[in-house]
C-alpha cells in the first residue's frame, strides 16, 4: 500500500467530496457541453466547485478531469489537449486546497467498449498512461480511477495509474444484477477486488450507480473479499425528471444517515457522488463524529 494512503488511515475515516457535474451545472454547464474544457473556458467556476468541498471539511477532492481522455476530449474535437486540460484541473483543485486538503485526479472511463471491439487494450493503455502522466506532471496528490463498468478496462487504467508512482484507488460502479450488487459487464464485488488487488490499486470501492442504501450490501461483499481501505461514494439517490430537470431526491440528513452503516462494514473514505454537494459532506462529517 502506498505510503500517502498509510499515513491517511491513521486519521480513518476520510471524508472527501461531492458531485462536480451537479455541481458544474448549476453553474452553467450544458448538457451535451464537455464539463472538462471548463478548465480552460471557464476555470473560475470550476475552482468554486473545489473550493466548495474543501470550505466543507473535505480532506480529499477531485479534480474536473474524469471525461479528460483522448476518446472523450476527441468526441468535442479536443483530443490534443489532453495535456493542458488535465493539467489546469490538477492546479485548479491544488489552488482551491490551498495546502487544506489533497488533490487526487480523475480518471473516468473512455466511452469505449473492450467487448464490442470498439477499442484495443493497447490503445485503451496508451490514452490512459497519457492522462495519468498529465495528472502525475501537474502536482496531483494521487489518481482515483472512478465510475467503471468494466473491470477489464478498469484494470488497464489502475496499471497506468500505478506507473506513475502516485497512490491509486480504483471505483466501479455496481447498479446491475437482481440485487444491484454488480457492475454493467456483470463483475461481482469479488471478481473486482481480486483484480484491482493485483492490477495494484492501493484503495478500492464504488461510486455512482445508485443511492446510498445500495452501497451497504457492496460495502459488505468487498470489505469479506479484500484488505484493502474502502473507498464508498454514493448518489443521493436516482436521478428523475422534473420539469425537464434532472433532480435526486435523497437530502444530506437522510443520506448521513446511513454512513454508520458503511463505517461499520469497511468504508474508510466517505463522500457523495451524483446529486451530492457540499451540504452532503458537512452532514458526512457529522455522522462520523457522532460514531466516533
Amino acid at each position: 500500500m502506498h505510503a500517502l494512503i498509510e499515513l491517511l488511515l491513521k486519521e480513518a475515516p476520510v471524508v472527501t467530496d461531492g458531485s462536480w457535474g451537479t455541481q458544474l451545472q448549476k453553474r452553467g454547464l450544458s448538457r451535451g457541453e464537455c464539463p472538462d474544457m471548463w478548465n480552460l473556458s471557464n476555470p473560475d467556476r470550476v475552482r468554486e466547485v473545489a473550493a466548495l468541498y474543501v470550505n466543507a471539511g473535505s480532506r480529499i477532492i477531485l479534480t474536473n478531469t474524469f471525461g479528460a481522455n483522448r476518446f472523450v476530449l476527441g468526441k468535442f474535437q479536443a483530443a490534443e489537449k489532453v495535456v493542458g486540460i488535465n493539467g489546469a484541473g490538477v492546479k485548479i483543485s491544488k489552488d482551491a486546497a490551498a495546502g487544506r486538503a489533497l488533490v487526487f485526479a480523475s480518471i473516468g472511463p473512455s466511452g469505449k467498449m473492450l467487448v464490442s471491439g470498439d477499442v484495443t487494450e493497447a490503445s485503451l493503455a496508451e490514452a490512459f498512461e497519457e492522462q495519468a502522466s498529465a495528472l502525475s506532471a501537474a502536482g496531483a496528490d494521487g489518481i482515483v480511477v472512478e465510475t467503471m463498468m468494466d473491470i477489464n478496462e478498469a484494470v488497464i487504467a489502475v496499471r497506468a495509474a500505478k506507473a506513475t508512482g502516485l497512490p491509486v484507488i480504483a471505483s466501479m460502479v455496481y447498479d446491475s444484477g437482481k440485487a444491484k450488487d454488480r457492475t454493467m459487464m456483470g463483475n461481482t464485488p469479488e471478481h473486482c477486488a481480486e483484480a484491482l488487488a493485483a492490477a495494484g490499486a492501493d484503495a478500492i470501492g464504488a461510486n455512482c450507480g445508485q443511492g446510498i442504501e445500495g452501497f451497504i450490501p457492496v460495502c459488505k461483499k468487498l470489505n469479506a473479499a479484500t484488505a484493502l481501505p474502502l473507498w464508498m461514494k454514493p448518489n443521493a439517490g436516482l436521478p428523475e425528471m422534473v420539469n425537464g430537470e434532472v433532480v435526486y431526491r435523497t437530502g444530506a440528513e437522510e443520506f448521513a444517515r446511513h454512513v454508520p452503516a458503511l463505517l461499520e462494514n469497511g468504508a474508510c473514505f466517505l463522500g457523495g457522488c451524483c446529486g451530492t454537494g457540499a451540504e452532503f459532506i458537512t452532514e458526512i462529517r457529522r455522522a462520523i463524529e457522532g460514531k466516533k
